[in-house]
């Protein structure tokens, strides 16, 4: 966090734009491999569930191994440095506002690019409606209380991920957190 607040909002922008376009690009590949496999789970949903939450948090380790910054993970880490007086406190809605504009743009961006190469079609598209469903379907304040627990989570990701020494620990400590709140 203090690291973060230390950076320019052009610095803090780009890593952003780039980490929506990451977060689209491990939602795309969960997708087409999970609706890819949508004859083999109509006698059991959860394998294609399992198989959407193991391969979703491609993009989080793309993120946190590129210095990506998302709005998610920066509402954990940013507080924390002002807490413990590492960073001002004016930096919190700097970089919230910046992350989040930089996070719309970056998924847009690659929505638009998904639409342009006809990569939503047949069984992902499929699949995707009906996550949308699904998630638009349910109660408002159900759901927003799950989003606090998923955004707890990715935070979880974050903090396990800046604990690890090497690579293979980043990957367990991204790769767990993620699949569960994707599960659930």
């Amino acid at each position: 966090g203090a690291e973060l607040s230390r950076k320019s909002i052009a610095k803090i922008f780009h890593q952003s734009v780039y980490a929506g376009i990451y977060i689209g690009f491990g939602g795309m590949l969960s997708l087409v491999v999970a609706g890819g496999i949508a004859d083999a789970s109509k006698n059991n949903p959860t394998v294609q569930s399992f198989v959407f939450a193991a391969l979703f948090p491609v993009n989080l380790l793309l993120i946190l191994l590129t210095g990506g910054v998302l709005i998610t993970g920066a509402s954990a880490i940013v507080p924390a440095a002002v807490y413990e007086k590492k960073a001002h406190w004016s930096h919190i809605p700097k970089i919230f506002v910046v992350s989040w504009i930089g996070n719309l743009i970056g998924a847009v961006i690659f929505a638009l690019l998904v639409h342009y190469c006809d990569m939503n079609t047949g069984l992902t598209a499929d699949l995707a409606r009906k996550i949308v469903y699904r998630k638009c379907s349910k109660d408002f304040i159900k759901t927003f209380i799950k989003g606090i627990g998923c955004n707890w989570l990715v935070c979880m990701a974050v903090f396990l991920s800046g604990q690890a020494q090497d690579m293979t620990g980043k990957m367990v400590g991204i790769w767990f957190p993620i699949s569960c709140f994707v599960a659930i």
